[in-house]
């Protein structure tokens, strides 16, 4: 039992030409259904609107689209906050019929962030308090996380916990001299928590390189730093016997990463994880 999950790493417009994205979104969904994908994982913001200034439906034709060919989508944008200004940064979870059947917005860190920094954003970001879950779809369990928040690994733990199979987490852009160690923390999360991880990013400049990854408990699947599809097979029936076996020492070992791993959780011993922690500081 398994899927296929195509992870999509456009060249994304901004500025004036944003509105475009919703028009590439659709096409990155025809390619990635012929590509026999049933779950299509787009960006953090991806396909919009990412820009404050953004006037423009790219969900509704997403949907339909994705009614038509029978995938699953996970699609990005911003949206203002119900009581008060600002905007939170959103995930939504659209099912082989059309329909939105989960919605994450970004917990972490509290605001304000760093969505202020290039001018293709400028997001006056509000966390939200709603923490994440897991949706249970035809396809599997599934998790959604937003970008450098796989830096937060009580979020993914969260999500694990709750049955997770595969966790999203949509990146945004600009990550340059942080690729190495953030696709290391893809692929540990993958590891720590028996899951499926997988992550693409907005391609912004023309040089820029991606974080595109889709990793397993025992191996990265794919990955690429270019503009495209990344694409593998998830096994589900894999997980199963990661998570149910114990562990043995055997020559050769029948697995590439310790099984059972969630059964070792003991969390009284975890207490100082519920108290807040503003700055350490100076020894």
């Amino acid at each position: 039992m398994g899927f296929r999950v195509a992870a999509v790493q456009p060249r994304s417009r901004f500025g004036v030409d944003e509105y475009v994205n919703g028009v590439e979104a659709v096409g990155w969904l025809d390619r990635a259904a012929a590509a026999g994908a049933e779950l299509v994982v787009f960006p953090e913001g991806y396909p919009g609107p990412t820009h404050p200034a953004g006037d423009f439906d790219a969900f509704g034709p997403l949907a339909e689209r994705a009614r038509e060919l029978g995938v699953h989508v996970v699609a990005g944008r911003i949206e203002p906050v119900a009581e008060g200004s600002g905007h939170h940064v959103t995930l939504a979870l659209i099912d082989d019929r059309g329909e939105v059947v989960s919605t994450y917005r970004r917990t972490s860190p509290v605001g304000p962030y760093v969505y202020h920094d290039l001018d293709v954003w400028q997001v006056d970001y509000v966390e939200s308090s709603e923490p994440p879950v897991v949706v249970s779809t035809r396809l599997g369990r599934i998790g959604m996380l937003v970008c450098s928040e796989v830096y937060v690994p009580e979020l993914s733990r969260l999500l694990a916990v709750q049955g997770a199979d595969l966790i999203v987490y949509p990146a945004g852009g600009a990550i340059n001299e942080l690729l190495p160690g953030w696709r290391t923390l893809l692929w540990a999360r993958a590891i720590e928590n028996l899951v499926y991880t997988v992550a693409s990013q907005n391609l912004y400049g023309p040089d820029e390189e991606g974080v595109g990854q889709i990793a397993g408990p025992e191996r990265i699947l794919a990955a690429s730093t270019g503009e495209g599809l990344i694409v593998a097979d998830l096994d589900l029936d894999r997980l199963d016997y990661l998570r149910n076996q114990d562990e043995e020492i055997l020559f050769p070992k029948p697995y590439a990463s310790i099984p059972g791993v969630l059964r070792w959780r003991r969390p009284e011993l975890y207490p100082g994880l519920v108290r807040s922690a503003d700055r350490v500081g100076p020894r």
